[in-house]
């Protein structure tokens, strides 16, 4: 089965948390791809690529990110793009 790639949008008390770091330690954790940044607006988005259980995992973590967070929502889209690694980048 191919591989996906989404890319999420998490909004609420997200970014000062820990949330970025949290999330690519759990992404590495599953064998996922791809990126995770800050944006001004408050948000924090990421470019995910995996299996679709590994995912899924991680799409379950971000509805309740690490326990400092308060998530509202994620919004999720189809994604583009194949990774070698997982980063952080800067805020966008």
């Amino acid at each position: 089965m191919p591989n996906l790639v989404k890319n999420l949008r998490v909004f609420g008390h997200v970014q000062g948390v820990g949330f970025r770091y949290e999330l690519s330690e759990q992404a590495q954790r599953l064998g996922i791809t791809g990126w995770v940044r800050n944006r001004r607006g408050g948000s924090v988005e990421a470019m995910i690529e995996g299996t679709p259980e590994a995912v899924e995992a991680l799409l379950n973590w971000a509805r309740l990110g690490p326990p400092a967070a308060r998530v509202e929502r994620v919004e999720v889209s189809t994604g583009e793009g194949t990774f070698s690694g997982f980063e952080l980048r800067p805020t966008e």
